[in-house]
């Protein structure tokens, strides 16, 4: 039986905490580079007549 499942959580849940792991242990600047490509941008549009309007963030980017 695999680790993750003997403790009682998911496989996204393990490479969550994996990921965490590698992030934590890297060097200040790779870190910082890689919690930025950890960032997620959500946009929104309405959608009417089959032509999407304006395109909104859900939450603002950050800026650098």
């Amino acid at each position: 039986m695999s680790a993750w499942k003997a403790a009682g959580i998911t496989y996204l849940q393990y490479a969550n905490i994996c990921a965490r792991a590698v992030r934590n242990a890297l060097k200040d600047e790779p870190r910082a580079i890689a919690l930025r490509r950890n960032q997620n941008n959500l946009k929104f549009a309405k959608w009417e007549n089959g032509v999407a309007k304006e395109q909104q963030f859900i939450v603002p980017p950050k800026a650098n």
